[in-house]
């Protein structure tokens, strides 16, 4: 029997694995509640909230009164709340790496700049790293920092985990966000660095991330091999305030 805090947390693990395994088809039905239930000996609640785990990461469609259904094999990030790449690998199950290839503080360059809101002169710190799953290079990460929170990595070792948690850990809030992604073709250098072939595409994220007051801090170009990462972005319907409950003329 497993322990209680981490029922849901096992059986999310071990239907996870089946499906990125493609022990299950895409299209293909999960054993129901009650046979989950059964064989894993929990109850209901762990099960759900399992599911629902699986489900914010695309791997499976959940309707009510039928199982669950195999929607894809490949684990995706998603953007309607930010969970850092180490906290995101772990909880799919993978061990998040890191090989840093350079850490540096300079004069901001004009995309940093723009983004920052920084002036030519400003100075920054850069970080440019290769972010592996399980020992395979998977993205190759660019961040610039303003001079003040950027500093703070020279005082921790990158290589040893999550830069989001560290700078949390010293008082830096990532209070909000702002994502832009687009498809580019990856250059020698980031090929290289990703082994795969140059012209191959990548998934580019674009981010600034905000503190509790507003200001940006941090301007990152993320590139992602697509065959090992997926974004995935909930939306819910705007409710227009002119339209009157349960009237859905001209929709």
């Amino acid at each position: 029997m497993v322990e209680a805090r981490s029922r849901h947390e096992f059986v999310a693990v071990q239907l996870r694995q089946r499906i990125m395994q493609r022990q299950y088809a895409v299209g293909e039905s999960l054993p129901s509640e009650s046979m989950l239930c059964a064989e894993f000996e929990v109850s209901r609640g762990p099960v759900r909230q399992a599911l629902a785990t699986l489900k914010n990461e695309g791997l499976i469609q959940l309707s009510q009164g039928k199982p669950a259904v195999v929607r894809s094999h490949d684990i995706t990030q998603t953007l309607d709340t930010f969970t850092p790449f180490t906290q995101w690998a772990r909880r799919t199950g993978r061990t998040a790496g890191s090989r840093t290839l350079e850490i540096s503080r300079r004069r901001v360059s004009e995309p940093a700049a723009a983004a920052l809101g920084a002036d030519p002169d400003d100075f920054v710190v850069e970080v440019l790293r290769v972010r592996l799953l399980d020992g395979e290079p998977t993205m190759l990460e660019r961040s610039t920092f303003t001079d003040r929170v950027g500093s703070l990595l020279f005082e921790f070792d990158i290589d040893s985990g999550s830069i989001t948690d560290y700078l949390t850990s010293r008082g830096v809030r990532f209070e909000s966000m702002e994502h832009v992604l687009d498809a580019v073709a990856a250059a020698e250098a980031e090929a290289e660095h990703l082994g795969i072939a140059p012209g191959s595409p990548l998934l580019r994220e674009r981010r600034t991330s905000r503190d509790q007051h507003g200001d940006i801090f941090e301007y990152a170009d993320d590139r992602y091999r697509p065959d090992l990462v997926a974004f995935s972005i909930v939306n819910a319907r705007t409710v227009d305030p002119r339209v009157p409950p349960g009237d859905s003329n001209g929709l």
